[in-house]
């Protein structure tokens, strides 16, 4: 019998699960022996067994795995795993699931939904007849709703079961090391701290670029696009921890504070067609699950402003998009030039694939040369060994958090709200003034007019 935490995937058979979840419950059974998730329950409507499972989930574990695949590590966490059948969109079904908890032993519950957000609330309304369930923790991915109203339904669907410190909204690129080092980087070091403002800052350009297109994602993405499934969703976390007042600790409550005060201060552009760009690349209507007239942008590029002491007047610029010619997760904060003919000292986070640091400054050209030159130093994180064996990865971190009740780098939905009801509004302001959708071709850096958008403000991509 079994009286400890169960940890339960929805959606067992999925890419999230056997991608992510699967190989960060494997890295945390090798580095601590796995103490945070004693059972795992994997939920899914294929006919395995449970063996039949756990085999297939070590081809995912072997290929995906942070750390090196040891038999008798994946064999301690196999005999973790309990797969069962059911299909969670009869509730009918939940009556059995109850059956099969009380026959465990199971006390104590964390749910994962590992499914697409339109499966959210047949899950919830289930777990109504799972004794116990409602004392449980909840982990959702984000985004989730197709708009605000939407969102705003789950959210107190959600609330009205779980208690609302039981409900963590992940959002994955927040377990990211280096997002994670951002405030570490801006407020342990006076060189940056001191000048952290519009007054020695150019711009600040927050960028995610991906080289594949939506894959099996596209009847999830063509409901989505770019705006709904990276901007509001990550990038704005990532500009809330960049743009932010240091908090007065690391307590929940003080960094949420700082952040919803960074959301609360965007302004809205007057002029939406010489503030955002959307793209679409050339073959996406083809993709399977896409609609063949398919307005929905697979790119999207927006200049926006922080309407308060620190940053009034100076812009950040956010881009995202798929089939792009390279893969790169970055924050570059670009330094005001001393003059016209010198290049301007620019320091570059780089979150993905490569983790580290990167900053370009001037010199004196060596020699009798009275010339100003580039200098660069580049600390690379992720090149070393001895930091990937010792770093875990985002969803290593952030199920461990779930299960030690860590809220830090989880969102709140005043957060996710705030978020929400700015995107709409810029999307639909957009569309309303009938700007174009541009078509990018695949393996390019997006559409033209997104590099004309910085250009007409004398600025560029960093790259």
């Amino acid at each position: 019998m079994y009286n400890e935490q169960v940890f339960t995937i929805f959606g067992g058979t999925g890419d999230l699960t056997f991608r992510k979840l699967i190989p960060a419950l494997y890295n945390m059974e090798m580095a601590d022996g796995g103490e945070c998730c004693p059972r795992i329950v994997v939920i899914g409507r294929r006919e395995y067994t449970s063996s039949m499972y756990r085999e297939k989930a070590r081809d995912w574990v072997e290929k995906f795995a942070r750390l090196s695949y040891k038999e008798e590590v994946y064999e301690k966490l196999a005999e973790k795993i309990v797969y069962y059948r059911m299909d969670f969109t009869d509730e009918a079904s939940y009556e059995g699931l109850d059956a099969f908890y009380r026959e465990m032993g199971a006390k104590k519950h964390i749910f994962y939904f590992a499914v697409a957000p339109r499966f959210f609330e047949i899950i919830v309304s289930g777990l109504h007849k799972v004794d116990g369930a409602r004392d449980g923790k909840v982990v959702l991915e984000k985004p989730f709703g197709e708009d605000l109203a939407a969102a705003a339904r789950l959210n107190e669907e959600m609330e009205g079961f779980f208690s609302q410190g039981h409900i963590y909204r992940i959002d994955h690129y927040l377990g990211k090391e280096m997002v994670r080092n951002i405030q570490t980087i801006r407020f342990a070091n006076p060189i940056f701290s001191n000048v952290w403002d519009a007054g020695h800052i150019e711009c600040i350009q927050i960028s995610a670029m991906e080289e594949v297109g939506v894959e099996s994602r596209g009847g999830y993405y063509d409901r989505s696009g770019a705006l709904k499934d990276m901007m509001q969703n990550h990038l704005f976390q990532i500009l809330t921890i960049v743009a932010m007042e240091q908090p007065k600790s690391q307590e929940v409550e003080d960094m949420h504070r700082e952040q919803m005060k960074v959301l609360e201060a965007l302004s809205m552009p007057e002029n939406i067609s010489e503030s955002m760009v959307l793209g679409q690349y050339d073959g996406y209507r083809k993709e399977p699950s896409v609609r063949a007239d398919s307005s929905t942008e697979t790119y999207a590029a927006v200049r926006l402003f922080v309407d308060n002491d620190r940053w009034r007047g100076m812009p950040f610029y956010i881009r995202t998009g798929k089939k792009l010619d390279k893969r790169e997760m970055q924050v570059a904060v670009v330094f005001k030039s001393p003059a016209p003919d010198i290049e301007p000292d620019i320091l570059n986070i780089k979150i993905q694939p490569t983790e580290g640091v990167y900053l370009q400054f001037n010199i004196k050209k060596p020699g009798e040369s009275v010339d100003v030159i580039q200098a660069k130093m580049d600390f690379c994180q992720s090149c070393s060994s001895v930091n990937q064996t010792n770093t875990p990865e985002a969803y290593e971190r952030l199920i461990a958090a779930c299960f030690k009740g860590e809220r830090s780098w989880f969102s709140k939905w005043d957060q996710i709200e705030a978020s929400w009801k700015y995107v709409d509004a810029i999307r639909d302001k957009y569309r309303l003034g009938g700007i174009p959708i541009h078509v990018y071709k695949p393996g390019s850096d997006g559409p033209d007019a997104a590099e004309q958008l910085l250009n007409s403000y004398c600025h560029s991509w960093f790259d």
